[in-house]
């Protein structure tokens, strides 16, 4: 994590579920039956908790007794100063800039509630390797996505699939929730969730801001 990254990205990580158009096709059928029925109207969040904070070519634990891990490509958007009530219009007013995410998971059955056991384990948030200003990125509806493990490509999408965008994202959370500089907003991970093994090498590639990487080793090596 670079020095900017690190005195930037210091507030809550906010992770946004469904974020992804293929990601919420695949799941139409599941939304149609009780208790829900009907697709979520409003972004479906969660927050990795501090402990899961990892860096830029950290070791990421795979934990004893967990039948899978995966990864989880997504742009972060760090935010630069405070925002409530903010419009779509002016929301990237409150963006400092974007970096790489791999927002690490164990399988999960619902959606509407992301678990905490699944999305909150030491090392499970890998934010990096740098922050690029938002004026350095044209478009970042326009980014590509790449993740790679063991240097083949396993999963590849573009934010220009995003349910919600960067605005409207930004302006539906301060609707009801300030969002404070050093925050970081997980804009969402694409369908097809690459499962990883102690002993990968996993990294994520997205246009302009880089590439983030991660080895994966097995618990016991951990300690």
């Amino acid at each position: 994590m670079s020095r900017a990254l690190h005195d930037a990205a210091t507030g809550t990580l906010f992770g946004v579920a469904l974020n992804y158009k293929g990601l919420l096709e695949q799941r139409l059928a599941e939304f149609e039956q009780a208790p829900y029925q009907k697709p979520p109207v409003k972004p479906v969040l969660f927050i990795k908790t501090p402990n899961t904070r990892n860096g830029h070519g950290q070791p990421v634990v795979y934990p004893q007794g967990v039948e899978r891990l995966q990864a989880g490509p997504a742009l972060g958007v760090v935010i630069g100063k405070r925002a409530s009530r903010v419009s779509a219009e002016q929301a990237l007013e409150h963006v400092a800039g974007f970096t790489i995410v791999n927002e690490f998971s164990l399988p999960e059955e619902s959606y509407y509630r992301p678990a905490v056991k699944a999305k909150c384990r030491d090392g499970f948030c890998v934010i990096g390797p740098e922050l690029v200003p938002v004026e350095q990125v044209a478009d970042p509806h326009a980014l590509d996505i790449r993740l790679f493990i063991n240097g083949e490509v396993r999963q590849q999408n573009s934010t220009a699939n995003l349910v919600r965008g960067i605005p409207q994202l930004i302006a539906e959370i301060t609707e009801f929730m300030t969002l404070h500089e050093g925050d970081v907003l997980i804009t969402g991970t694409p369908e097809g969730r690459a499962d990883v093994k102690p002993g990968d090498q996993v990294e994520i590639e997205i246009t302009g801001l880089g590439r983030l990487a991660n080895p994966i080793v097995a618990e016991q090596e951990a300690h």
